[in-house]
């Protein structure tokens, strides 16, 4: 598919799918763990939308410095090594990081939408808009993939919805302590 759209060059469009399901993947499963930790405590939808961007833009920062970091130690144990191991794709550690970081803020962006545009009922909109972004992400790996839009989908949809059950239920576990 992504053939007919980009031409030959399926191969480099691919080359940061890693970083893009890593970070979009995350961003969702955090930020949504903060909404649904909120919920099962039941406390103010304000402590979402103020927990939610905090951990949105804190993560996000985190998981695309941790992603240079690790990239650049790659490179420094290959250079240590003296193996000459140079990459071939193009990809450095400040683009792998920024990738991370822009899907990480775009996708994580999902589950805070209803509670800033006021979109009732909050939670479960959220949990609807969240599961729709899980299944939409995996989906798109078809694109750089020969793997099923649905198999993706739901495979990525039952990963990040298992996560945000456990979210929900330490929250509701610890409702009487906030």
């Amino acid at each position: 598919m992504l053939e007919t759209l980009l031409g030959d060059d399926v191969e480099s469009s691919g080359r940061y799918l890693p970083e893009l399901i890593y970070g979009a993947n995350d961003g969702i499963v955090t930020t949504f763990a903060v909404v649904a930790g909120v919920a099962g405590a039941s406390l103010s939808p304000g402590i979402v939308i103020v927990l939610g961007f905090a951990n949105l833009f804190a993560d996000g920062f985190s998981m695309g410095m941790s992603n240079y970091l690790a990239e650049r130690s790659e490179e420094d144990y290959h250079d240590a090594r003296g193996d000459g191991h140079a990459r071939t794709d193009g990809k450095t550690p400040v683009r792998t990081a920024a990738a991370t970081f822009a899907a990480f803020i775009v996708a994580g962006w999902a589950p805070l939408f209803p509670y800033v545009l006021r979109v009732e009922p909050l939670f479960p909109v959220s949990i609807a808009v969240t599961a729709a972004a899980f299944f939409a992400v995996g989906a798109s790996r078809s694109l750089v993939t020969n793997r099923s839009w649905l198999a993706n989908g739901v495979e990525m949809f039952v990963i990040g919805m298992a996560a945000a059950t456990v979210a929900y239920a330490v929250g509701n576990l610890l409702a009487g302590v906030a």
